[in-house]
């Protein structure tokens, strides 16, 4: 069962609601959960949960991609999951979907930036980097007949283990000051709903030039990736129009759609 929305939250909340749009129809705070991605997958599959948010003091099983464990202490983090329904776009539904985790990462720059005037480097496909570590990630998954869109930002500097401090960071390591973690919400609320709403309504070259102008290294960087020929080495030279990773091998142009490429 859900708990009350804390007080802060619910204030900031209210203060935004004319900047959110379509999202916040409803919002579920959690002191502690397992995973906020799995009750918005239960919202997502009732067919008419779109703009649904979770929120979570805590995560006792938070994830990140390919299972991966995404650390998640009380009251240092960020931890957020909408419930999001690309299929309504009016063009391309299914260009849509598949740009919703690069509209987020362009969405989560943009609200993390307005807070803290951090410069944010995106990185194919889900995360988000300050001064080349780790700040935040994403992570979207498929429920019929919408998608989930998790993602957790490193807040304050027990964010991370102290083991990833070489590749992690927090907002307030980099700032030096406390930041407001209510407002940092509904911010990246208000900015994932400006993006939503360019998702929807087909302009998709609006975010995809913004995310390729914060990903300096989808240009140029050697990149590794596995596949079921073993491992493949390129060049990484770009993204195309639908979100996937192109790399140079040789003299030809290889698109990675999902799966796990290592930045050299």
């Amino acid at each position: 069962m859900a708990d009350p929305l804390p007080r802060e939250f619910a204030e900031a909340l209210e203060r935004s609601r004319d900047r959110l749009g379509r999202l916040g129809s409803r919002v579920l705070f959690f002191s502690t959960v397992g995973s906020t991605n799995d009750v918005a997958s239960t919202l997502a599959a009732s067919g008419d949960g779109e703009g649904a948010v979770v929120v979570a003091d805590e995560q006792s099983a938070g994830r990140g991609r390919r299972g991966r464990t995404w650390f998640s202490p009380p009251g240092s983090g960020l931890y957020v999951s909408v419930v999001l329904a690309p299929a309504r776009a009016r063009v391309d539904r299914n260009r849509a979907t598949m740009l919703v985790p690069l509209t987020a990462g362009v969405a989560l720059a943009e609200a993390v930036e307005a807070m803290t005037a951090l410069p944010v480097v995106l990185k194919w496909p889900n995360d988000l980097q300050v001064t080349r570590r780790k700040l935040a990630g994403i992570l979207a998954e498929a429920v019929a007949p919408g998608v989930v869109l998790g993602y957790g930002i490193n807040v304050g500097g027990m964010a991370y283990p102290p083991e990833l401090g070489d590749r992690a960071t927090s907002l307030e390591s980099e700032v030096g000051r406390p930041v407001d973690r209510a407002q940092l919400w509904v911010e990246t609320l208000a900015a994932l709903s400006r993006r939503y709403e360019d998702l929807l309504d087909g302009r998709f070259d609006a975010i995809l030039d913004a995310w390729r102008n914060r990903a300096p290294a989808s240009r140029g960087a050697r990149v590794t990736w596995d596949t079921p020929e073993g491992p493949r080495a390129g060049v990484s030279d770009g993204i195309d129009d639908g979100g996937a990773l192109l790399v140079r091998v040789g003299d030809r142009t290889e698109r990675i759609v999902a799966g796990e490429v290592t930045w050299l």
